[in-house]
């Protein structure tokens, strides 16, 4: 698929969205385009500026003008602007984005904020804006209305003080805010977790990460297989804990050998900073590498065993897209002899999809809702 146009305030974007080919979906959406009008009737040159969460890049060229400074939890924007920033060379260059592991300093002028999907992700981006944003600075937060977490309303009264909450457009909604008194210093809610068998520490995790509270359901099915498949490995085995979340099917192997060294590997962020938390708090840390990258890390050699369970939707859009290239990344790193084992929801159909790129796949568990399987090269 060629570049769509994204036609903004009198400025023509190309713009093209990561693996389009397949999912025939638009590098922006309603919500980017209410964000930008609104910010672009607000701006002036001597206004400093950050975007959180840009996407694909939209938010952040379509502000090209204003050298916006851009942070986001994912590991794939930087690609992904990268990419659509080339296909509008009459724009300045845009800074490489930060992340919550690398955040930006304040104060700024103008924050615009994609609304994430999670309450508490939310209430903690909010309190993390009301330290950086000038004392008589805006916040633009914005999202499609389908996809806002549930008691938004509350989280932002919570946090901040709500201008006003502008006309819904195209079934998006952007909220004007000025800064509240709300920070994350003494926030209860910036770690929550829970005891894992057999991990000497609570497994926790920052908001912006998958089930943070308690081991999702998944894990649980491929957690009984992890000890058996690392007690077989050779001496100082290498693994990898592939979109590895709070790492706890890392930090459980880890827990099972005092020989093997485990790389934790995730596209948020705040999962990589989740993970180096509980390594420090497990005492695991120097058998231990951190890889805040979309997928598989460049560079990283083989492993003798992969851990995976690869998630199943991105943002609003719900697939095996993400699986698949985990999976060919893993083939490229999997050892000859080495193994990956992986959970997936049953009605993915990971057994067809593994065949493309491992020569074995066996079932090793499964339950009602989740299918464990044993790949090998």
């Amino acid at each position: 698929m060629t570049s769509e146009v994204l036609e903004i305030a009198g400025q023509r974007l190309a713009m093209k969205r990561p693996g389009s080919e397949v999912s025939n979906l638009r590098a922006w959406d309603a919500a980017d385009e209410l964000l930008l009008d609104e910010a672009l009737n607000r701006l002036t040159p001597k206004h400093r500026v950050l975007v959180i969460d840009d996407a694909f890049g939209a938010l952040t060229l379509g502000l090209a003008d204003y050298s916006p400074v851009s942070v986001s939890d994912s590991a794939a924007l930087s690609q992904a602007l990268k990419d659509n920033a080339l296909r509008n060379p009459n724009l300045p260059s845009p800074s490489v984005p930060a992340s919550w592991l690398n955040p930006p300093e304040g104060p700024f002028d103008l924050v615009v904020l994609r609304i994430p999907r999670q309450a508490e992700y939310l209430a903690w981006l909010l309190r993390w804006v009301n330290s950086q944003l000038a004392e008589d600075g805006c916040l633009l937060a914005g999202g499609m209305i389908k996809h806002l977490p549930e008691r938004s309303v509350d989280v932002f009264a919570g946090a901040v003080k709500t201008e006003t909450v502008l006309p819904a457009r195209k079934k998006a909604r952007v909220v004007v805010c000025r800064r509240g008194s709300e920070t994350l210093e003494g926030w209860p809610s910036v770690w929550k977790g829970y005891q894992q068998h057999g991990v000497p520490a609570p497994v926790e995790a920052m908001p912006a990460v998958f089930s943070r509270e308690r081991l999702d359901i998944g894990t649980r099915e491929l957690l009984p297989l992890v000890g058996p498949a690392v007690q077989v490995l050779k001496p100082e085995a290498r693994i990898l804990d592939l979109a590895c979340g709070n790492g706890v099917l890392g930090l459980s192997a880890l827990a099972c050998r005092p020989d093997v060294a485990v790389d934790f590997s995730d596209v948020s962020s705040q999962a990589v900073a989740s993970a180096h938390h509980n390594l420090r708090h497990c005492a695991f840390s120097e058998r231990a590498q951190l890889h805040h990258s979309d997928g598989v890390p460049t560079g990283c050699g083989e492993f003798q065993l992969i851990l995976l369970n690869p998630p199943f939707h991105e943002g609003g859009v719900v697939g095996d897209h993400i699986a698949l290239r985990l999976f060919k990344q893993a083939a490229k790193h999997l050892a000859a002899d080495g193994r990956v084992l992986m959970v997936g929801n049953r009605h993915l159909g990971y057994h067809r999809s593994l065949k493309r790129y491992f020569r074995s796949v066996e079932q090793r568990a499964a339950s009602p809702r989740f299918v464990v399987f044993e790949a090998a090269l």
